[in-house]
């Protein structure tokens, strides 16, 4: 059996491109060249059908190294608790003061663009802190 190289995160969200762009704002991700035959996401988008415009989008690290996000468009809201969450590695190697300060920082310039924070979890002798935060349509996520 081989095995798997690579995987993409998929997204359920209402506006699949304002929450790609989110999501390249938090981890200096791109957004993809247009398919093949296309100049602009926008002339690609003239070539769906009308209900299948902005149905998805997705984002790149530009590195190559991190997972491709992709983000669907679906009918209903977020109703629960996220059964899987990014978390957003901002404090490695920090302990205390110095990480609090680090997911601080980090937390203040999401909140700028659209993030809402929900808690701080303290470190508790086994795990350090991480801030619990949420994107721009409410899914869950870490600063770790």
């Amino acid at each position: 059996m081989a095995s798997i190289k690579q995987f993409q995160v998929t997204f359920d969200c209402a506006e699949p491109e304002r929450v790609a762009r989110f999501w390249c704002e938090v981890l200096g991700y791109v957004v993809p060249p247009p398919p093949k035959g296309f100049a602009t996401w926008d002339d690609f988008a003239r070539s769906l059908p009308p209900e299948h415009r902005g149905s998805a989008f997705a984002c790149v690290d530009p590195s190559g190294v991190g997972p491709r996000l992709f983000f669907q468009r679906v009918p209903e809201g977020k109703t629960v608790k996220n059964r899987l969450h990014l978390d957003v590695r901002v404090g490695l190697g920090l302990v205390g003061e110095e990480r609090l300060a680090a997911l601080e920082a980090e937390c203040t310039r999401l909140v700028a663009l659209g993030a809402v924070r929900v808690r701080l979890l303290l470190a508790d002798g086994v795990n350090e802190s991480c801030l619990v935060m949420q994107d721009v349509e409410g899914n869950e996520f870490c600063l770790d």
